[in-house]
Formats: C-alpha cells, structure tokens, sequence
C-alpha cells in the first residue's frame, strides 16, 4: 500500500514529462520549435519529440485564413466622402518567419490591409470604385502581399465587399442613370425616324419611276379598307383621270398681240 502511494508522484512525473515531450501535430499545421529561446526548425506533421523544460513549441496553421477588413471612412480623388469593407484571403507559407519576424502576422496583416485600403481607394474616383471593381482589388492584393511577403505570409485575394454612399450621392447616382437612360431612348427613337424617312424616300423613288406601281398600291388600299367593318369605303382614283377635265375648266390666258396688229391700230 505504501509503495502505491509512493508511485503516484513517480507516476505524475512520468505523465508531466511525456505530455511536455510528445506532441501531435495535424496536417494543416507546423511547429516553430525553440530551444532554450533559439529558434532550432519548423517541423510537422505528425509525432514531434521535444525535450522537456528545454524545448518551446508555437503551434501555426497553414490553412487559408479569411479576414474582414473593418469598415473605413475613405475619401476619393473627387472629394466624395464613402465608407468601404473588405475581405482578404491569406495563407502562412514560412511559418518560421511569421513566428520571428512580426509579433502577431494576424493583427499586422489586418492593420496593413486597413491602411492600404484607404491608401489606394483615395487615389481613385467613384466611378472607377463603383465600375472598376476587379482592376482595384487586384492592386489592392499586390500591394498588401508586398508588405506581409517578409512575414512568410501570401495574400491570395483582396475583394471589396461594399461601398456606403451618402444619400445625396445616391440620389445623384440615380439621377444620373435616368438622364442617360433617356438620352440612350431619344438617340434610338431619332435613328428610327431617320432610317424610315429614308425608307420612305426610296420607296417614293421607286414610284416615281414605276407609275403602275401606283395603281397596284391603290388596289392594296382598297384590299385593307374592305377588310375593315368600317361603314365608310374609300375609292382611291388616280388623278390622271381628271386631268383633261382640269385642263378644260382652267381659263387660257389671252394671245399677245402680233407687232403688225398693233401698228394698223
């Protein structure tokens, strides 16, 4: 009985010193291991053997990490004043340096995405920040990765999610769209009346030409009107008819005098 007792602090001990010495590490993941404060590799995954009280290990995960950049209060190169969110998409790619060269590669990449958000959507106008949106992020992406690259930590995207307007702006913006839609809607409609008065010029051209043509447009008429239960009936005559009867009741103007005439009187 004495001896039990006397194992259970042996038996601590043991237990202390193996869960110190003997550590799992998942696929996604990889420890920066230290010993006695200098950095010694970055091993994983799978079983990892440390020596107790001597080794450290920080645990780093090597999966995509996605991060909401916080909403920013951004003034544009035309002096509109907006407030933009974004999403950024980045990676641990040299666990060693995330671990040694910056504190906390979480909160720094975060600070640096704020920064350069305001930094690059002030360099350009509301109109590309509306319309432009692919071309932006990808700056945006270039030049973060830049800044985290030492850090041993890839950005692979930067997409911004929303942009805030005033609603002056919006109101503007809408205004805007409805004056465009309507010029859009005058162009359309003077082409159509320019195509068909061209239209109609050629087809006058060619009865002009063709005067039978005429009579079978006539007769086409008529075909219409009849389809139609109206009680009034149209007879469409050609004027050529009438045309010896209105030379007959217009007044011939007087014949000249000849010279001889004139000197007898």
């Amino acid at each position: 009985m004495d001896l039990a007792v006397g194992l259970v602090p042996v038996i601590v001990v043991v237990l202390f010193i193996l869960s110190a010495a003997i550590k799992i590490l998942r696929e996604y993941e990889r420890g920066v291991i230290f010993r006695l404060g200098r950095l010694i590799a970055a091993k994983g995954p799978g079983l990892i053997l440390l020596i107790p009280l001597v080794d450290k290990m920080v645990r780093v995960s090597l999966r995509t990490v996605t991060m909401d950049v916080a909403p920013q209060d951004v003034i544009t190169r035309d002096n509109v004043s907006v407030k933009v969110n974004a999403v950024i998409y980045f990676r641990v790619i040299d666990p060693r340096r995330a671990i040694v060269e910056v504190e906390d590669f979480l909160y720094a990449t975060s600070q640096i995405a704020q920064t350069t958000l305001r930094s690059v959507l002030g360099q350009v106008d509301l109109d590309d920040l509306l319309s432009a949106r692919d071309k932006i992020n990808q700056q945006l992406q270039r030049i973060i990765d830049e800044h985290t690259d030492p850090w041993g930590i890839k950005v692979s995207t930067v997409e911004v999610k929303h942009v805030d307007l005033p609603q002056d702006m919006v109101r503007a913006i809408a205004l805007q769209a409805t004056a465009e839609r309507e010029r859009r809607a005058k162009i359309i409609g003077a082409e159509g009346e320019f195509q068909a008065a061209e239209r109609l010029s050629q087809a006058a051209g060619v009865l002009a030409s063709q005067p039978i043509s005429v009579q079978l447009r006539y007769l086409q008429t008529m075909r219409e009107i009849a389809s139609d239960r109206a009680t009034t009936t149209f007879v469409p005559i050609p004027l050529d008819i009438f045309g010896p009867l209105l030379g007959l009741l217009t007044p011939k103007a007087p014949a000249p005098a000849s010279p001889q005439a004139q000197g007898t009187a």
